[in-house]
């Protein structure tokens, strides 16, 4: 193939470099020149100063010397994944904006006009959308067009209120320092949905453009497995919404439970025969302590994963509304009442006889107890959590 590093125009050391259009690669000698020649095509004639900068990661077919042969950069990404390589790609390139998309010969490169008008019109992400562009005959499997897909992009949508409609598709634009304030981690195949998550959770501009999908080039089966990378998109969106994955199941547990737990150990409910109704009682408690554990949990999260700048800080944190001495004194206090009523109903269950009306309101009125301790407890435990999530805090910033 005939080299076109002659067409790309020449950036002198006073040039800024505009646009780097990065490729992640892996064993992609049948398809790295024509991916190349069509980047390189675009540049020569839209007139904008850029670069192609091939990420590539452990590449064993020659790919980064044909990619070397044609004019472009190539980084070497001894950590293996799609997210690891884009990353580096990413950290590496020049461009003040960066467009990245597979080497495999799906995506035209040779018309990137859309992404980089929408750029300098000031979006920090620029997606492509394959179902609004159009998907040629054999480009998608059946499974991801109907099924993977558009499940995914309407979890990312509901979970985090994104406006994008195909979360995953891999051509798409963005400021570089944007996407470096957003400090991308993964390393698979899920930073397709990380980047789209954290730019939409840090409020970044972003915008969809129609975009085509033609069938690959090449011989080879992809790299992308059906069930193992759909699984860890899913996980990746659950993770990072502690509301869907803990805080609404909770709550809608916690409800269940504490009705549950008002009607029968008050004796308004009496379900049954025999001890069925006392069964139901137990089963409520159970259910009103799971779900305030899973409220709990989802809270603990959110607070960790700002901490730790895997998700962008909150509004009205939690921990700037809750002190561990106040937690502590709400949890002692649960402590003791249930504790009192504990003591109350072990009297009553010992002064009556098995089948005495006093021996049900001992049982009744000692499970609700029982509940009402282990809410104190995780109250107190969880609030001395949160005091530790902000002494490593302070540790980190000094």
């Amino acid at each position: 193939m005939t080299s076109s590093v002659e067409s790309v125009p020449a950036m002198s050391s006073s040039t800024t470099c505009e646009l780097s259009i990065v490729m992640p690669c892996l064993d992609e000698a049948e398809t790295i020149e024509i991916c190349i020649s069509k980047a390189q095509g675009y540049l020569a004639k839209s007139g904008v100063n850029g670069e192609v900068v091939i990420a590539d990661n452990g590449s064993t077919d020659g790919s980064q010397d044909l990619a070397r042969a044609l004019g472009a950069r190539v980084i070497d990404v001894p950590t293996r994944g799609y997210g690891a390589a884009l990353i580096a790609g990413i950290s590496a390139a020049e461009g003040t904006f960066i467009i990245m998309g597979d080497a495999d010969d799906s995506y035209d490169f040779s018309n990137l006009d859309p992404f980089v008008d929408q750029l300098r019109g000031g979006a920090d992400l620029v997606m492509g959308n394959r179902f609004k562009g159009g998907i040629a005959p054999g480009a998608m499997p059946k499974l991801h067009r109907y099924l993977g897909n558009p499940v995914l992009s309407f979890i990312g949508r509901l979970f985090f209120r994104s406006p994008i409609g195909d979360f995953h598709c891999g051509l798409r634009g963005f400021r570089r320092d944007c996407a470096l304030a957003l400090d991308l981690r993964t390393t698979g195949m899920e930073f397709a949905s990380e980047l789209v998550v954290k730019a939409t959770l840090a409020e970044k501009k972003i915008v969809e453009v129609p975009t085509t999908l033609s069938k690959d080039g090449r011989t080879r089966p992809p790299h992308l497995r059906s069930w193992r990378d759909g699984w860890r998109h899913l996980r990746f969106l659950l993770l990072y919404s502690p509301r869907w994955l803990f805080l609404y199941p909770g709550y809608v547990a916690m409800a269940i439970g504490a009705t549950g737990l008002v009607l029968l150990g008050s004796g308004t409910w009496t379900p049954g025969q025999g001890r069925f109704a006392e069964g139901l009682l137990v089963a409520a408690g159970g259910s009103l302590i799971a779900g305030f554990q899973a409220v709990l949990f989802a809270f603990l999260a959110q607070e960790f994963a700002a901490t730790e700048r895997l998700l962008p800080p909150t509004k009205n944190r939690l921990r700037h509304r809750i002190s561990f001495e106040s937690g502590l004194v709400v949890g002692v206090l649960l402590f003791v009442a249930g504790l009192v009523a504990l003591i109350v109903s072990l009297g009553l269950s010992t002064g009556s006889s098995p089948t005495a009306a006093d021996a049900s309101l001992a049982f009744r009125l000692g499970t609700c107890a029982v509940v009402v301790i282990v809410l104190g407890i995780q109250v107190a435990l969880g609030t001395s959590f949160l005091s530790l999530l902000d002494l490593r805090r302070l540790d980190s910033s000094t």
